[in-house]
């Protein structure tokens, strides 16, 4: 259960007739009320029907004045009952809450469409999960170029061992799949801690081969457990808020992934081994899955009456959405990869100077982030579109210059890519029905995988030969641009659709929509 507090907001004013009839009509923005028995003094009452406060109330008294306003004084008492955010959303939801004269639509901070009590209280345990998660999933990234000088490894045998990782995905799709028969719950909370435990074993890693080993279970874990985030995330939230729940997890992620960059990657120049301590450090994350198992629901649209679809007649969705899986990882991954290496060989940065790089380049797309899970609530293709192609063709140009321009085109990059993350990322669970939910997205990642495998050979044996990054990023860009000519042509629009529109044969009496 969440937390129940209890904080009272009281604002007078004086209103004339059309304010007043404004002020005492029930209110549906971050909560929606229902108007209750007067209170004993007279004055109209309401409470919520439903949102995520637990208690509310607003009761509005009025005292008619001689030149005809009404003087009118209104108090709200309400408590957030979701866990871990409870008082951030008090605070944020105060002035919304106390204002007399109500405004149409929701705060920019809040949802595009009114989360109801469940929604809001997974989306706060899922924002928790996201930490985790970015932390696990950046570690191996921000830290193989470290690993790597210890172990004398040119960028050839880095290739091969960030390649070898990407064999995480039979772990993954297993497990995915198995969330499709056992519940959404029971799949991420094992995967989520499991990934935290095998994480760690890396710290131990005698060899570069041995440490990309032990991080292919780990990696498995971790992937299955973000596919699984995704997609309680979209049978939860309601079909105009879907691309907003995914900017929002994703900035949660963002930050678990700062934890390694920015704040604790400087320890790797403290000496040659000291990488392996931010390995270690993934078993502290155990505690707060544990936190968010007694808190999560399970997923509604799981637990709701949903026929046993067969994969035939989703081919096309699913051909379209593994392509496009391919054709990304085929140069998001080297780029994301590579970075710190190319910092660091060619450009001569420090460890702490990597990470102040991080934080002053990746920050900012926390901007791209919102605005585009904005945005995508509109529309998702032109948003992708855009995202992809800036995002793309800035970071080819990070790779090919020095200086300032080295960190412009890295912010420039940051931002126009964030907003590809809510505006694709929706797709994969919006696009099957429940029952091929988890097989559907776990098999997808299978061609991204491979798109990621083959962008980093290339990348490996490449730059081995031309002594550079640069020119072998370029050429894996062709990969995004077909991608962007894709997702306008092909990807249908699915903003506001509810998830049995998109997938029909969820539509029973027990669905959410019907």
């Amino acid at each position: 259960m969440g937390r129940l507090s209890h904080l009272r907001v009281v604002t007078q004013d004086l209103l004339d007739a059309d304010a007043l009839g404004l002020a005492l009509l029930p209110r549906d923005t971050l909560v929606l009320e229902r108007s209750v028995h007067r209170s004993p003094g007279g004055a109209p009452a309401f409470e919520a029907e439903d949102g995520p406060f637990r208690p509310y109330r607003r009761t509005v008294e009025i005292e008619a004045t001689e030149d005809g306003m009404h003087r009118v004084r209104q108090v709200v008492e309400y408590g957030a009952d979701v866990a871990f955010f409870g008082r951030i959303l008090e605070v944020l939801a105060r002035r919304h809450l106390g204002e007399l004269r109500p405004r149409p639509r929701p705060p920019w901070w809040s949802p595009p469409q009114r989360l109801d009590a469940q929604a809001a209280q997974a989306l706060a345990a899922l924002s928790v999960l996201s930490v985790v998660l970015g932390y696990l999933g950046t570690l191996l990234t921000q830290t193989m170029t470290f690993a790597a000088a210890e172990f004398g490894a040119p960028k050839s045998a880095q290739g091969v061992a960030l390649a070898m990782v990407r064999a995480d995905v039979v772990v993954a799709v297993g497990l995915v799949a198995w969330s499709d028969r056992r519940g959404r719950r029971r799949a991420l909370v094992l995967a989520s801690a499991l990934g935290c435990a095998v994480t760690a074993t890396g710290a131990l890693a005698p060899s570069l081969f041995v440490l990309a080993a032990s991080q292919v279970a780990a990696r498995g874990l971790v992937t299955a457990a973000v596919v699984t985030v995704g997609i309680v995330a979209a049978e939860e939230m309601p079909a105009g808020s879907r691309a907003f729940a995914v900017s929002l997890l994703a900035m949660w992620a963002g930050l678990g992934a700062g934890l390694a960059a920015v704040f604790l990657l400087p320890v790797a120049d403290v000496s040659e081994q000291a990488w392996r301590l931010l390995f270690a450090l993934a078993l502290c994350g155990i505690p707060l899955v544990t936190a968010v198992s007694r808190r999560l629901p399970e997923s509604r649209r799981f637990r709701a009456a949903h026929p046993e679809a067969p994969m035939a007649g989703h081919g096309r969705r699913f051909l379209l959405l593994a392509a496009s899986g391919f054709l990304l990882n085929l140069f998001v991954a080297p780029a994301a990869q590579f970075s710190n290496e190319y910092l660091r060989t060619e450009r001569g940065f420090s460890a702490g100077r990597i990470a102040l790089f991080t934080l002053v380049t990746a920050t900012p797309g926390s901007i791209g982030i919102i605005v585009g899970g904005r945005l995508a609530e509109r529309g998702r293709r032109v948003v992708a579109a855009i995202g992809v192609v800036g995002g793309v063709g800035a970071t080819v140009l990070m790779f090919l210059v020095n200086g300032w321009p080295l960190w412009a085109w890295s912010l420039t990059a940051s931002i126009l890519g964030a907003a590809t993350v809510p505006a694709l990322g929706v797709y994969g669970p919006e696009l099957f029905p429940t029952s091929l939910r988890g097989r559907a997205n776990g098999l997808i990642t299978v061609p991204a995988r491979l798109g990621s495998v083959a962008g980093l050979l290339a990348v490996g044996f490449l730059s081995t030969t031309w002594d550079t990054l640069g020119p072998t990023m370029a050429l894996l860009a062709l990969g995004p641009a077909v991608l962007a000519v894709v997702v306008v042509v092909a990807y249908p629009e699915t903003a506001h659709l509810e998830l049995e529109r998109l997938n029909p044969e969820d539509a029973t009496p027990d669905s959410p929509s019907a």
